[in-house]
């Protein structure tokens, strides 16, 4: 929400003399929220139960991460090249909440994404142990009886 409350108060803005601040704040702002937007909408509708080979927490990870990176970027150059108009004033404002927002739902995603590799490891280990436990050799007498 604080992403698209920030590109609606980047689109009010009329005109500007260097546009450049305000376009990649445009483009950060737009494309967090899109790309939240559609892996929200896959984590609440469940569809990512579906796909199984990608890294979901990975994935959430790399876009919090890229998220908070780029706004924070962006809310800073635009801070420096703004006109002091209220647009691009609350543009900066709700762009350094957003970055807040995603920095704390970035923290969150490497706690899952530690716990989930853990857990990887913990079954993949559990897997080696029991096909080496398989072929190891037991004497067994009842098969040496019938051997003999």
């Amino acid at each position: 929400l604080l992403a698209l409350t920030a590109f609606i108060c980047i689109e009010t803005i009329m005109e500007c003399s260097p546009c450049e601040g305000l376009y990649f704040f445009e483009f950060v702002s737009c494309s967090a929220l899109v790309v939240t937007g559609a892996l929200l909408l896959l984590f609440s509708l469940n569809l990512h139960t579906r796909i199984p080979q990608i890294n979901w927490n990975l994935t959430d990870l790399v876009n919090t991460g890229l998220s908070t990176f780029f706004f924070f970027i962006a809310s800073v150059v635009l801070a420096a090249l703004n006109h002091k108009t209220g647009a691009e004033i609350a543009a900066v404002v709700f762009g350094f909440l957003a970055t807040a927002v995603f920095a704390v739902n970035a923290a969150v995603a490497v706690q899952r994404w530690r716990l989930s590799r853990r857990q990887q490891s913990r079954q993949s280990s559990d897997y080696m142990r029991a096909r080496s436990e398989s072929r190891e050799v037991v004497p067994r007498p009842e098969i040496q009886r019938l051997d003999a």
